[in-house]
């Protein structure tokens, strides 16, 4: 059995507390204590573990028999045989004899980070399994998502025999016939919904979300799914005697690869995702990969590695390349051994971000004039398109719209005569089956994803054909999702709770994400103070009790929104966020990141 996670000594909590009467919430929402076990939570309190700490386990469905293996997970515990998966027994002998007979490989990866993750766990274990291999990443602007015949074409003239694509292929039935009729072996490693049967021409298709494929294992990304491809493949090898001559590889180096894909794909962090997860965020604490390692440093990344750091700021820098630059300095960065480029990449990487920031507010700006003026807010479903608009950032801004407008939002940029667009959805709404069955019914060149986001290619003159069916198909499923929308509320804590101790007593349950979201906290009747504001748009503050107890917080982007009107109102108010350490003052310091706040009754 694992070690037993040590026990944090109780902090300042009330966790049981009602929530009192509110006015309206910045969110809209209405906020609620999470629904958790009372009695499961006193048992596993009874156990030793915090209170705080027994009820926020309880609501996510953790019971006192499950507690010490769920808070030390363990993937030798829960890693399935990865050959559960459809096809994966017919990819990795095809692999293991291209390694054995000295084919070369080509790897063809999408553009974003779960793509250049993916590929880059499939060059490293060929490295060191000694098999020649070719990487091809395509560029956002020029060539689009997905394979081409001509980059297939590209792959097989510089030597490759066999084509492994990661993060696609999953509905690239012409370019992979036509590779397979050119004498090109087609293995697939593909996480997106298939509306269809595979494609016909490829040896293999790996992917936990085709219809046929029984593993349960759908919320694995690309960059999970190569992760179970290169466990196949080693044991393959390791039958055939591969490595009596040679070392095995450390697979488990490979995870922090594997859980930065995970997160930035907006994986549901449970299960097997979520013991991948945590064991790649140990991984990249310690040893780590140089190049994740070098631009953590870069972008400023403190303490103990967490999905923030990787959702929030390595993950960004690495999709900057995809974005509006090239994929391959992202690639190249996880990939090389060469300290000096390492240090260089980084470095441009974390300049590319800087530029991406300045595209992607523009465009934000541009979209929601567009929203306003032709009053898209009142769409079950925005779609929002524009000319000109950088097709690297609007999957971002379609993020933040979603966010702001509470809905289900589309963005579209258009150039010339060919529109692309990317959208991202809300808790509830399958967003990738309507854009799946958009390209179904021809309103699309292209298209498809999964629930949470999906990307599209359309002729401009289709976009209101399109605004149409989105809206008629998912109004009644975006209705019921917002209807049932609330702000759950884990425990009710005193601003003396706001410290690193209590963030660290919170993290213990992590790693967290979508469907294990991570704790919220209210701190009841206090007044904001020493407002002031940084940075762009940001609210930086001190919430303070009548008891005379304080708390730093932040609240990000809110000024002239909102939120920042109630915490500027000078009235009692109540607020509710999470809590993290404060590295910038250090020591036991924490600061609330502020989420939503209410007028106090």
């Amino acid at each position: 059995m694992n070690a037993r996670p040590a026990i944090i000594p109780a902090v300042p909590g009330t966790p049981l507390i009602d929530l009192p009467a509110m006015g309206a919430a910045a969110s809209g929402r209405r906020w609620r204590l999470r629904e958790a076990d009372a009695a499961v939570a006193a048992a596993i309190g009874a156990s030793g573990f915090d209170p705080v700490l027994s009820r926020i386990l309880a609501a996510r469905g953790v019971g006192a028999d499950t507690v010490e293996r769920y808070l030390a997970p363990s993937l030798r515990d829960e890693m399935p045989d990865p050959f559960v998966l459809k096809d994966m027994d017919r990819a990795a002998e095809r692999l293991a004899r291209a390694v054995i007979d000295g084919e070369t490989i080509g790897v063809f990866g999408d553009y974003d980070v779960d793509g250049t993750t993916a590929s880059a766990i499939l060059k490293l274990y060929f490295d060191a399994v000694g098999a020649a291999s070719l990487i091809y990443l395509p560029d956002r602007i020029s060539e689009g998502y997905g394979p081409s015949a001509e980059a297939f074409r590209s792959l097989a003239r510089d030597g490759a025999s066999l084509i492994v694509t990661v993060d696609c292929g999953a509905a690239a039935h012409e370019p992979i016939e036509e590779a397979a009729r050119d004498g090109v072996g087609i293995i697939v490693f593909d996480h997106h919904q298939m509306s269809g049967p595979p494609p016909a021409g490829a040896e293999a298709v790996v992917n936990p979300n085709r219809p046929d494929d029984m593993s349960g294992l759908g919320n694995l990304s690309a960059a999970g799914v190569a992760f179970m491809g290169v466990v196949a493949l080693n044991r393959a090898l390791r039958e055939a005697g591969w490595f009596r001559a040679r070392p095995e590889p450390n697979l488990m180096s490979l995870l922090d690869l594997a859980a930065l894909g995970l997160v930035c794909d907006v994986m549901p962090i449970t299960g097997l995702t979520r013991v991948m997860v945590a064991q790649g965020l140990k991984i990249l604490g310690a040893q780590g990969n140089p190049g994740l390692k070098a631009l953590g440093a870069r972008a400023g990344v403190k303490g103990a590695p967490s999905c923030y750091h990787l959702g929030f700021l390595i993950g960004p820098r690495i999709n900057a390349a995809g974005r509006i630059g090239h994929a391959r300095l992202a690639f190249d960065l996880m990939t090389t051994s060469d300290e000096a480029r390492r240090q260089e990449l980084a470095e441009k990487l974390h300049i590319l971000n800087a530029e991406r920031q300045e595209i992607e507010a523009e465009v934000q700006a541009a979209a929601q004039r567009d929203i306003e003026v032709h009053q898209r807010h009142a769409d079950d479903v925005i779609v929002s398109a524009g000319e000109g608009w950088h097709p690297g950032v609007i999957g971002i801004v379609a993020g933040r719209l979603k966010e702001i407008y509470d809905r289900p939002v589309i963005v579209i940029g258009v150039d010339g005569g060919a529109g692309k667009g990317s959208g991202r959805s809300i808790t509830g709404v399958d967003l990738g089956a309507a854009v799946s069955a958009a390209r179904e019914e021809g309103l699309l060149t292209s298209g498809g994803g999964h629930a949470m986001a999906a990307g599209l290619s359309i002729e401009p003159s289709r976009i209101g054909d399109f605004r149409r069916m989105v809206n008629d198909r998912l109004a009644r499923a975006v209705t019921l999702a917002r209807a049932n929308r609330s702000y759950d509320i884990d425990a009710v804590v005193a601003p003396t709770a706001v410290t690193k101790s209590f963030a660290d007593l919170a993290a213990t349950a992590g790693p967290y994400g979508p469907g294990n979201p991570e704790p919220v906290f209210a701190l009841l009747d206090c007044r904001a103070e020493y407002i002031k504001i940084v940075g762009k748009g940001h609210l930086s503050l001190t919430l303070a009790s009548d008891t005379g107890e304080t708390a730093r917080a932040i609240a990000f982007r809110a000024e002239g929104e909102a939120l920042g009107e109630i915490l500027s109102s000078g009235r009692r108010i109540h607020v509710a966020g999470k809590i993290r350490a404060d590295d910038w003052r250090g020591g036991d310091a924490g600061q609330l990141q502020i989420a939503d706040a209410a007028p106090a009754l």
